[in-house]
């Protein structure tokens, strides 16, 4: 839902930077009618890699949320949209199957479709309300550092479990320190086992995400994992093109052998796993 909401804010803010720049001061993307948003689609399928119709940008989904009866339809249509916008684009592969993970009919939120809703509703208004501020002005990352504050206290909650996914912060840092040291740039950061991404972001963070020249590059075999690490991606603002996480057993089959070489490899392997 924090990814939702993030690329609803990011899209809404490149369009209307861009309006604005060319004269058109009063413009909002959340206030423009689907059909005149349609007309933009292809161009910012290129360059942001994604689309979304202003009615279905979070704030807007937000504002009718808890009256709308058929609120799981909703979200469940608008993962779906954003999905299907990357289709058949150099996006595809970054976008593909990152809401599998959000199941807006499961029991486990409530035993009816109104119960259902009700807790969306809560979940929508608890992101909606997290004082992230506009993302442009964050040099500390608000919506990555609160997305990777959320997953430790999952971790530490899932106990042995969670280290399948997250790396403590300060062991990340260390680790990309002692492997970055002495560099100011590099050309790319790869993690054969990166989890949910938190080392290969470390060295973004570290270096600056400007000076790890070619991207970030990872994979990882859990599906759920790999969705988390896309996300994590994202929401620290490094762009569809410059990141390739892959889904497949790194030992039995490797996906990165054409990007050889990387500069800088760090891992914390799954090493517990008999």
């Amino acid at each position: 839902m924090m990814f939702y909401r993030y690329i609803s804010e990011n899209l809404t803010n490149y369009i209307n930077e861009g309006e604005i720049e060319a004269g058109n001061t009063g413009f909002d993307y959340a206030k423009l009618s689907d059909e005149d948003a349609e007309q933009a689609r292809e161009d910012l399928v290129k360059t942001k890699g994604f689309f979304i119709l202003p009615s279905e940008l979070f704030c807007n989904v937000r504002k009718k949320a808890a009256n709308d009866e058929n609120l799981n339809m909703t979200l469940e249509a608008a993962f779906a949209h954003i999905e299907e916008s990357a289709k058949g684009n150099e996006s595809e592969d970054n976008f593909a199957g990152l809401f599998d993970d959000i199941d807006v009919n499961s029991n486990k939120l409530g035993a009816t479709v109104a119960k259902r809703n009700a807790n969306l509703v809560k979940l929508i208004g608890g992101v909606a309300n997290m004082g992230l501020g506009n993302y442009k002005d964050n040099s500390i990352d608000a919506f990555g550092d609160a997305y990777e504050y959320l997953m430790s206290m999952y971790a530490s909650n899932a106990g042995k479990s969670g280290g399948e996914f997250f790396t403590p912060q300060e062991v990340s840092e260390l680790l990309t320190r002692m492997a970055v040291a002495g560099k100011t740039e590099v050309n790319k950061v790869y993690d054969p086992a990166c989890g949910s991404g938190s080392l290969l972001l470390k060295a973004a963070k570290i270096l600056g995400k400007e000076n790890v020249r070619q991207g970030f590059y990872g994979q990882e075999i859990n599906l759920t994992t790999y969705n988390l690490c896309r996300i994590n991606m994202f929401l620290h603002d490094i762009d569809f093109h410059k990141f390739d996480i892959a889904h497949e057993d790194t030992l039995l089959s490797p996906q990165h052998w054409d990007d050889e070489p990387f500069e800088v490899i760090v891992s914390n392997p799954p090493y517990s796993i008999k």
